[in-house]
């Protein structure tokens, strides 16, 4: 706890913090307001539902995969304060062309036509900015950190993420579609100042040429990145649990209106204490490793998240969906026989999904040269990416042929038995690798 208030305390870290944080809530009250309103306010169906929220999560997730690798050279080859405050700038624009899709869909105007299509657009933007903005959040670290202090870091970032995350699906579910267009807005702005707080971060390394191939620099990345067998197996690992991220984050609003019977507020609650969960295992998992960076309790983590999954599932199976025509408001969900349990099982889904990926991240930026570390993220952002589209992919399919949604949740336990086997090679080669990186 001393080195987390020591660095949140530091210039070297809390703008960047806050940056971080304003940017993620943005992008998650831009996202739920966007999914909430088409979901309730447009289509009647759990299919099509459905596929409206597994298109929009491609769309957010595809240009992590088309643009991550040269995201990575800019961050190991320029300055990346600079490339920062560039990126927080464009927010402002790709933020104005989602506000006016939200504003067109509140005044009912062309809505299938014209708002949906921009509210994608913007949605495909705002993937495109975290692309060069997420090699830098997490490369940054050990430039501006000392080497005890950048697993107390990682999880910070990663715990302020999910509690903007909390607050941004929160207010979407309580805001009106026009205020949720003019706080994106107005956050935007207040991010790239924030932004501008950040210290230099010059490059460590001469500048070389930009290969601007997407397939041919996306493979050169990732090539580099396997020499290291303890860092490919992470980030491996760490796809697989983007992937049950993925899947979960879909199904939850279609699973709150069609199968819950819930509101939209009802929604913006799952996805609360999702985010809730993932930070504070972010920073439960640095208190029990005492600041060493290593991968000692990922299988066991992510076993446990998997039993949750199925926990989840069993309930909601059993839940009896209220009259036609009527959903549960926050207080109605509330006294339902088995809010607890469902809640409960959520809770533990994403607290033990928290505790598996944050020293998962540690290990891409602490097992390589610094000058290296922007590369690494993004080769595992490549690999992440992809995943998650299959992953979507897959979930679309799925609602395509019909199989329920809540069949659809034992997908994403199985895959948490991959992750702890992967998990359980990881520690297996950092073991014969010969120690961990402690402080």
């Amino acid at each position: 706890m001393t080195t987390i208030m020591r660095i949140l305390g530091r210039r070297r870290f809390l703008p960047l913090f806050i940056t971080q944080l304003l940017g993620a809530f943005n992008d998650n009250l831009y996202k739920t307001a966007m999914v909430l309103f088409v979901v309730y306010a447009v289509y009647g169906s759990e299919e099509a539902d459905g596929i409206f929220s597994s298109v929009a999560s491609l769309l957010f997730i595809l240009p992590f995969f088309l643009f991550s690798a040269l995201a990575g050279q800019l961050a190991d080859m320029r300055d990346k304060a600079r490339i920062i405050r560039i990126v927080k700038l464009c927010e402002i624009g790709l933020m104005m062309v989602g506000a006016a899709g939200l504003l067109l869909a509140w005044a009912g105007i062309a809505i299938e036509d014209v708002a949906i299509p921009l509210m994608l657009l913007a949605l495909f933007l705002t993937g495109l900015q975290s692309t060069f903005f997420g090699p830098i959040k997490y490369a940054i670290l050990p430039q501006h950190l000392r080497d005890n202090e950048v697993l107390a870091g990682t999880g910070l970032v990663e715990a302020g993420t999910y509690i903007a995350i909390l607050f941004g699906t929160i207010l979407a579910g309580f805001i009106t579609v026009q205020t949720a267009a003019l706080l994106v807005l107005l956050v935007a702005v207040i991010g790239y100042i924030s932004g501008r707080q950040i210290p230099p971060a010059p490059a460590m390394q001469e500048a070389e040429p930009l290969d601007f191939h997407v397939l041919r620099s996306s493979a050169a990345i990732i090539r580099q990145v396997r020499a290291d067998r303890r860092v490919w197996l992470a980030i491996i690992a760490i796809s697989f649990f983007w992937t049950i991220g993925t899947v979960l984050f879909i199904h939850f609003p279609v699973l709150v209106n069609n199968v819950i019977g819930g509101t939209r507020e009802v929604a913006s609650l799952f996805l609360a204490i999702f985010s809730v969960g993932v930070a504070v295992g972010s920073v439960a998992i640095n208190a029990m490793l005492k600041g060493t960076v290593s991968a000692r309790f990922a299988p066991v983590s992510v076993l446990t998240m998997g039993l949750f999954v199925v926990a989840f599932h069993i309930v909601s199976s059993r839940w009896n969906l209220p009259a036609t025509g009527t959903l549960h408001g926050i207080s109605g969900f509330l006294i339902q026989p088995l809010a607890m349990p469902l809640m409960l099982s959520l809770l533990g889904i994403a607290v033990a999904g928290g505790m598996f990926v944050v020293p998962l991240y540690a290990f891409l930026t602490t097992f390589v040269p610094k000058t290296q570390a922007a590369r690494t993220i993004a080769a595992n952002n490549i690999v992440n990416s992809g995943a998650m589209v299959g992953g979507s992919v897959i979930v679309m399919l799925l609602n395509m042929i019909g199989i329920p949604i809540v069949e659809q949740l034992l997908l994403s336990a199985a895959m948490c038995l991959v992750s702890a086997w992967l998990g359980a090679r990881l520690y297996g080669a950092e073991r014969n690798a010969g120690h961990a990186i402690a402080p």
